[in-house]
């Protein structure tokens, strides 16, 4: 398991630039207003989306190794009263993602996924959903 740090930025190149530096590392994806980094140390997904309003939080998550562990934490959320936006099976982000959304009191948006393939679809595609519940939002800006 580990966090995911969604960030909007005004310049896609240079954001690469800096992340490459100050992670040590390269992105694992690469894709036109898009780039994420798989890093090791801290455990961190960091993901960059182009969208001329830089310097600010698209969203956070909560990236697991497995479709069971997103029902068992939407599940528990449920259960605590929190509402989710239901498991969904997506393609958003240029990944296949199983994955459930929910707000934070202050707004912040959190996905809880598990990434299962790749593709070349940005925008949000609902491919099922695992229990009825509202459609989601990938990536939110």
């Amino acid at each position: 398991m580990r966090l995911q740090l969604a960030l909007n930025v005004d310049d896609l190149d240079t954001a690469i630039d800096f992340y490459s530096k100050m992670f040590d590392t390269a992105p694992a994806k690469i894709k036109p207003g898009y780039a994420n980094f798989e890093v090791d140390q801290p455990p961190l997904k960091l993901v960059l989306m182009e969208d001329g309003t830089g310097n600010t939080l698209n969203h956070l998550g909560v990236e697991v190794e497995q479709a069971p562990q997103v029902t068992a934490a939407e599940s528990r959320m449920t259960a605590s009263g929190l509402e989710t936006t239901g498991v969904e099976d997506t393609m958003c982000c240029f990944a296949d993602k199983t994955e459930t959304w929910i707000t934070a009191p202050d707004g912040q948006r959190w996905e809880w996924y598990v990434k299962t393939g790749d593709n070349e679809q940005f925008d949000n595609v609902v491919m099922a959903s695992h229990d009825g519940g509202s459609a989601g939002s990938c990536c939110p800006s």
